[in-house]
């Protein structure tokens, strides 16, 4: 069956582009080129993306199993959707005090790189502060629109391809 006619499929490999789109847009351009820190609630959001486009891939060559690819798919929308949810609230209504480290010229002053690479991962930036706004939203924001737009699409595909193969 050629690739086009597996809906499933091809909507798997759209996802993980999604992904590696959204992944290179944050670390090569907002944080490379703009200077946009990412905070600790930043990097959480990151590795659901990760682990919802990498669980994408796998659904889109493996093309069996539909099913579950799509609930670890959404499994991991929604811990990223909770985790951009709770930063946009903190954005929101930020709390008096919010420290998340020092910052990013510091670390590279002052640590060695078998030290510094583990600190990056863990973020950096203020979690209620809001650094990049699109169309009025911050990034939190757009994480947690497109979180939602996961959690929603992707079990309404799989149901219908799985109808649609019934029927």
């Amino acid at each position: 069956m050629p690739l086009l006619r597996q809906p499933v499929r091809l909507y798997f490999f759209a996802l993980f582009a999604l992904c590696i789109g959204e992944m290179l847009f944050g670390i090569v351009y907002l944080q490379s080129m703009k200077g946009v820190a990412p905070c600790p609630m930043c990097i959480m959001q990151r590795y659901a993306l990760l682990g919802v486009g990498l669980v994408a891939l796998v659904g889109a060559l493996h093309n069996r199993a539909a099913i579950l690819y799509g609930v670890l798919v959404t499994l991991a929308a929604l811990i990223g959707g909770g985790v951009a949810a709770r930063q946009s609230w903190l954005q929101l209504y930020p709390p008096q005090t919010m420290g998340c480290g020092p910052g990013l010229e510091y670390m590279l002053e002052n640590f060695p790189l078998t030290e510094l690479l583990p600190k990056l991962f863990r973020g950096e930036g203020d979690c209620s502060a809001v650094d990049w706004t699109f169309f009025g939203l911050s990034i939190a924001n757009w994480g947690l629109i497109t979180f939602a737009g996961i959690v929603i699409v992707t079990p309404w595909v799989v149901w219908r391809f799985r109808r649609a193969k019934r029927g």
